[in-house]
């Protein structure tokens, strides 16, 4: 929060027992859903769940959404009383502030044009209208193209201002937001007096917090590891195996034979790939989770490599099958030039546990300038939603996006599409990341809705 926003004399005159009590009806019912109950929970033990920071912002939530209440109370409101008797300590910012947080109201936002540090552009999902502008240093920072959040948008000194209390929303707790909107509203909540609506939700403020925490530790709750899988529908399990090679056997011997195998192919002197078949090339049953596999330039998998290593043969593959049907394929090339193999086998985790290994041989990764990395990984998405221009998506109902943005329903539709991938592709580590920095626009205009990408 901006200095000139300060409100520390305004937490100070909460002290007093009117204004304690007050506040504390309020705390109630953002936390009713976690605090109390059987499992006897206070705020420290969320604190310690959710972290000093986030559990500041909660309590902020609680706190703004106080401000807003008048009570029956000498002086009604906490925030009237304050300036008539403290206002004059006070510089004109932090009184704009208190009187725009007076009246202000808690909405679900979707976010675009970011500036970190500087700005975004918010636009309200439940009250509509156009987006506007609003200066934001902070989670602007952190925020990515069309994420949600819950906030207030406070107008002081001619610039629109987040207030401090600021949740981001996954998809799931948005929309849990919107069906509610969806059911007080219905489509048309535009055309409805925008007065009731704002008195509406600053009546439920609370239900911004209680959906974000419920979403937040039942996620918490059902995380588990993605199972990640080769494309053959093995789950990953890393196989190394050595095999020594027999006294006497030199190592042009073992390259001899390996490089008249069609499946081997030589990446280096003592390096091979071991490729799929069209046999191999068959899809396998699709379980849940996430697939991996290392494939050639042209397509091709890599089921395993081959390496010469001294007097070792090694061999890896990436789950058991392989490691088997590999492990075969060595010994009847190579069974008089080796010995005894032995293999060692670790889970995805353990190998994650182990941190990262030494560093890598030239054939093992190209050492690419990172300009040309992002334009080969721009290109590759090129390719590939050109080719998911064509292709059925679920979410517009299994039509394909040039199918769907023939009607309206289905130009909304695929909007909402494009700005999922565009959220998901924003979320990648850095600003200088090739998935991060690939841009969408073209979609948009060959689809023919750029007026609906605000």
């Amino acid at each position: 929060m901006p200095a000139d926003h300060d409100l520390k004399g305004l937490m100070k005159f909460l002290d007093r027992p009117e204004w304690t009590e007050c506040f504390q009806q309020v705390f109630d019912r953002h936390f009713e859903i976690i605090l109390g109950g059987p499992d006897e929970l206070d705020f420290d033990d969320l604190r310690d769940a959710l972290g000093d920071a986030m559990a500041a912002t909660l309590w902020g939530c609680a706190f703004e959404d106080f401000l807003t209440q008048d009570f029956d109370v000498a002086g009604v409101n906490i925030v009237d009383e304050y300036l008539k008797r403290r206002g004059w300590k006070e510089g004109a910012p932090a009184k704009a502030y208190m009187m725009a947080l007076r009246t202000s109201v808690m909405s679900l936002y979707e976010v675009s044009d970011i500036m970190p540090g500087v700005s975004v552009m918010a636009r309200d999902l439940i009250r509509g209208g156009e987006p506007v502008l609003v200066h934001e240093g902070t989670a602007s920072k952190s925020l990515k193209q069309w994420d949600k959040i819950a906030a207030r948008v406070v107008r002081v000194m001619d610039r629109n201002v987040f207030t401090g209390g600021l949740l981001a929303y996954s998809d799931r707790a948005a929309e849990m937001v919107l069906d509610g909107a969806r059911e007080l509203y219905g489509k048309g909540r535009s055309k409805r007096n925008p007065t009731a609506i704002d008195k509406d939700l600053r009546a439920s403020a609370d239900t911004f917090t209680m959906v974000w925490l419920s979403d937040h530790f039942e996620q918490a709750a059902n995380a588990k590891p993605p199972r990640v899988r080769n494309t053959d529908g093995d789950e990953l399990m890393f196989h190394t195996t050595r095999f020594p090679v027999l006294k006497g056997i030199r190592q042009k011997d073992i390259a001899d034979r390996l490089n008249r195998v069609d499946t081997l192919s030589p990446a280096g002197a003592k390096f091979w790939n071991w490729l799929e078949t069209p046999v191999d090339n068959q899809p396998a049953e699709r379980g849940d989770g996430l697939t991996f596999d290392s494939t050639m330039d042209d397509g091709i998998r890599v089921l395993g490599t081959v390496e010469l290593m001294g007097r070792t043969l090694l061999f890896s593959a990436n789950s058991p099958a392989r490691a088997q049907k590999g492990m075969a394929l060595l010994q009847g090339i190579l069974g008089d030039l080796l010995g005894p193999p032995l293999t060692e086998i670790q889970t995805l985790d353990q190998m994650m546990a182990e941190g990262p290994s030494e560093p890598a041989e030239p054939h093992d990764e190209l050492d690419l300038p990172p300009e040309v990395m992002t334009r080969l990984v721009h290109d590759t998405l090129d390719k590939a939603y050109r080719k998911t221009l064509d292709e059925p998506v679920d979410t517009l109902g299994g039509l394909t996006p040039r199918q769907a943005v023939k009607t309206a329903a289905g130009r909304r539709k695929a909007a909402e599409w494009l700005k999922y991938l565009e959220n998901r592709s924003a979320q990648h580590n850095g600003p200088d990341d090739p998935m991060a920095t690939y841009s969408f626009l073209w979609m948009w205009e060959t689809l023919g809705i750029a007026d609906l990408r605000r």
